[in-house]
């Protein structure tokens, strides 16, 4: 069956979805596969991965679909949903939360962080991150390779690894000290 969701407007698909029409659901999942998994490959080296989080997240799309209003984008709607199945995911299967924790002098720094801001605002800040600085930390901290599995991925030796995961560690803690800080200064 050719399927073209051009042929369709959004609030065809979406009244079709929220009949559970199996085509619409299709169409729907066509159209914005490759957006959300572009989305989802920033935060997961791991294909697989990343296909398990969008289709938990198109689960949810087509379990909740109803609830959509219109009163934005679909796309930034969809996006937000599966966000937040990514999210989910990284707070079940994360191996390493302690990622912030350079010594023991860190904890208050880590606790205060991971109580104070949701897990969606610490992926934003690692987004943040210089380019290789990112991509060692998603790998270390989120994705529980070891610095030698991170140096052949990405043609570096174990020891600039780990001197990149420093770098990264202390950016974030500082962008986090000053966000926290912003929200104390804001409520109080």
């Amino acid at each position: 069956m050719a399927q073209n969701p051009q042929q369709h407007t959004e609030k065809e698909i979406v009244a079709g979805c929220a009949a559970n029409s199996r085509y619409y659901q299709e169409l729907l999942y066509r159209k914005y596969f490759p957006v959300m998994l572009r989305m989802c490959m920033r935060y997961t080296e791991d294909r697989d991965v990343a296909l398990e989080i969008i289709n938990n997240g198109f689960l949810r799309v087509f379990q909740k679909i109803d609830t959509f209003t219109f009163s934005g984008s679909l796309e930034g709607w969809i996006r937000r949903v599966v966000f937040h199945c990514l999210s989910d995911y990284f707070r079940q299967n994360t191996r390493k939360i302690d990622f912030l924790e350079l010594d023991g002098r860190d904890a208050p720094t880590r606790t205060s962080a991971l109580t104070d801001l949701y897990l969606e605002d610490l992926l934003s800040l690692v987004e943040r991150l210089p380019d290789v600085s990112q991509r060692v930390f998603r790998l270390y901290a989120i994705e529980g390779y070891t610095h030698a599995e991170i140096g052949e991925m990405l043609s570096m030796s174990e020891g600039t690894s780990k001197w990149y995961l420093s770098i990264a560690r202390k950016e974030l803690k500082e962008m986090i000290n000053r966000q926290l800080n912003n929200q104390r200064n804001y409520a109080g």
